[in-house]
């Protein structure tokens, strides 16, 4: 079973595919997109979770969406057409960092989807491309809550903590106008949601070929979290303008 089809079951029950619940999704698009009439870029964007809920609260919202997963984009063309608003979203197989477009975006979305573009910083950089003067960008991205284990930098690699993330995007000429800090309780449920969603699956579907490796997934996931980064590892999503347009 390959990796994008354990993750597609894994976000069965938490399509945000990212640690936010759903009034924190919707206050950060609400702040991210103040007239409601705004063209929106996401880079990553999965199965374009985020442009669906801008695009269904807001009916002159545009939105393109950005991914390398074919399966990934036509579930969103089948969810944009279910809410009908497929005529406002154009969706594009390609990498993210192959995105190009003549006409600029008044806000870039990327969340959970830095590895993409190789980290947050040039994913900023990526999303300055693309921004319209006075234009917004979304990115999420984790960092280390508390100091990291070995393990936990085998895992997730060289993040920074909060008050060096929010340096590192200053002094890379942005300014954080708004952000949301992941719970506990929201990161606690995004974690029993993607190992429970993947188990339940295996447990439903005995004799499916990839059921024992969805379970082994599943289980090992749980024990990393449980066992490793959940007492270190945080989430963060901060909406930024450009220090100087």
């Amino acid at each position: 079973m390959n990796r994008e089809t354990i993750s597609h079951l894994a976000h069965t029950h938490h399509p945000v595919a990212a640690p936010l619940g759903d009034a924190a999704v919707a206050r950060l698009l609400d702040r991210a997109l103040p007239r409601g009439t705004e063209r929106v870029l996401d880079l990553g964007c999965g199965p374009g979770e985020w442009l669906l809920r801008a695009l269904r609260d807001r009916p002159r919202v545009h939105g393109v969406g950005v991914d390398v997963s074919r399966t990934a984009l036509d579930r969103a063309a089948a969810a944009a057409q279910a809410l009908g608003v497929a005529d406002r979203l154009s969706l594009h197989l390609r990498p993210a960092a192959d995105h190009a477009d003549p006409h600029p975006y008044d806000l870039v979305l990327s969340i959970g989807a830095a590895h993409a573009l190789g980290g947050l910083l040039p994913t900023l950089e990526a999303a300055r491309a693309h921004l319209a003067p006075g234009g917004r960008v979304l990115v999420g991205d984790g960092y280390w809550e508390h100091p990291p284990t070995p393990a936990d930098l085998q895992d997730f690699g060289p993040l920074a903590d909060l008050p060096t993330l929010v340096d590192q995007v200053t002094a890379a000429g942005w300014t954080p106008v708004y952000g949301h800090l992941s719970t506990r309780e929201e990161l606690d449920d995004y974690e029993w949601s993607w190992t429970g969603s993947l188990a339940a699956w295996a447990l439903d579907h005995p004799d499916h070929p990839g059921s024992a490796e969805a379970l082994d997934a599943a289980n090992g996931h749980r024990t990393e979290w449980l066992r490793g980064y959940r007492a270190t590892w945080g989430f963060a999503t901060l909406l930024l303008r450009r220090t100087a347009d």
